[in-house]
């Protein structure tokens, strides 16, 4: 219907509200013994690399009008694309987790008011509250919210760029390759592959939109991966709720870490409901989120978040491969599965795409693990396709 499509500025903002997360600027702190200039460098590379790919699984979500979860049936089958739906929706509840978890404890380190159960506790009220005010309405709220957000980031940036001095000769305890910065650099944006289409299937303008979110997410994320980076050189600090209070912004920092987080987390609880019916078309999408949500909340207060860590990067190596296949099928070899259960050569070809991520994880390149993982998966779906062809050609003759 045309009253639930979204705006423009609408997708923009959320997209906005996504990139400036306390995630991404936790992340640009890990790149900082690189120093400043190579530090940059590595965190532009790699979200051009990563925007890139979040911009074509989301352009495929934008021509055929389906949800992220609905465009897998492209390549794997109308029945196969359940256990990547099972697996986002599982990977989406501990995101979920770890983002409370992140933000309840940054606020109650700045603040030191309740406890990190009740940040939780707040923080998981306020995405449910984002979650019933609707993608619809939402934007009316979020041109306030972001409108705050972006000043106080602007403040926060400014703060750090005239506070001590940026050098590139600071010691750090731990090291890091530039591919392991761009590879860093790269994972945010992978990490939105499974659920973009969520947003731009939904939009008035579905390709324009994808465009502006792509674009919109590129610099956010940048900026605030550069803040990490910043922080770490000029303050020699990781903890961004001493971050925070260093870099002077006081209370602002309470809406700058509540609100990010909210606006950031709520993007996985929604997607978690879309991808959740999906696969069962009887429950209520919102209803789901909520769901997901309280889940989210009860694992950030009762299970330590490094818990979660090595079963999220497992359970995220899983969308490489298959964004590849998606990639290769609907723009290169104009393929469409939809009409059979199960494409039982591309999920061979997406295992052993697991394989080669899993290998490519101990292996340091110039531009990270994850694209030239993605241009080996489409050149064996490409020339795998080839053979079969021509197979099929000789049987005919």
């Amino acid at each position: 219907m045309k009253n639930e499509k979204t705006t423009l500025l609408s997708n923009g903002l959320i997209w906005f509200g996504a990139g400036v997360s306390i995630a991404e600027i936790l992340t640009g702190i890990l790149i900082a013994p690189l120093g400043l200039k190579k530090g940059v460098l590595a965190i532009v590379l790699g979200h051009l690399i990563g925007c890139i790919l979040f911009f074509l699984a989301g352009l495929v979500g934008a021509r055929t009008e389906k949800a992220s979860m609905e465009t897998v049936k492209i390549s794997f089958g109308n029945k196969a694309y359940k256990l990547f739906a099972i697996l986002n929706v599982i990977q989406l509840v501990g995101w979920t987790a770890v983002m409370i978890v992140n933000g309840a404890n940054a606020a109650n380190e700045i603040f030191h008011f309740g406890s990190p159960v009740i940040w939780c506790i707040l923080i998981g009220v306020l995405i449910i509250v984002w979650t019933f005010i609707g993608m619809k309405n939402l934007s009316k709220i979020n041109i306030i919210a972001m409108a705050l957000l972006f000043i106080l980031t602007l403040c926060l940036t400014y703060k750090l760029c005239v506070t001590g001095n940026v050098s590139n000769d600071k010691d750090f305890l731990d090291t890091i390759s530039f591919g392991a910065a761009v590879e860093l650099s790269v994972a945010m944006p992978i990490s939105w592959l499974p659920l973009f289409s969520d947003y731009t299937s939904k939009a008035e303008k579905p390709e324009k939109a994808a465009v502006l979110s792509s674009i919109v997410y590129f610099i956010t994320s940048s900026w605030m991966y550069i803040i990490g980076l910043l922080a770490a050189i000029i303050f020699s600090e990781s903890d961004i709720s001493k971050i925070m209070i260093l870099a002077g912004l006081g209370v602002s920092s309470l809406f700058v870490i509540v609100f990010s987080t909210v606006t950031t987390t709520f993007l996985d609880t929604f997607s978690a409901g879309v991808s959740f019916k999906s696969i069962f078309e009887k429950y209520n999408e919102k209803k789901v989120s909520v769901l997901v949500c309280v889940i989210g909340v009860v694992m950030a207060i009762f299970i330590p978040v490094n818990k979660f860590e090595s079963f999220l990067y497992l359970i995220g190596s899983v969308f490489s491969p298959m964004i590849a296949i998606l990639i290769s099928d609907y723009f290169i070899l104009k393929k469409d599965y939809t009409d059979i259960p199960i494409n039982n050569s591309n999920i061979v070809i997406w295992i052993i795409g697991i394989i080669i991520y899993r290998v490519f994880l101990n292996i340091v390149t110039p531009i990270g693990n994850t694209a030239p993982v993605i241009i080996i998966i489409c050149i064996i779906k490409i020339i795998f396709e080839k053979i079969i062809k021509k197979e099929n050609s000789t049987n005919i003759n």
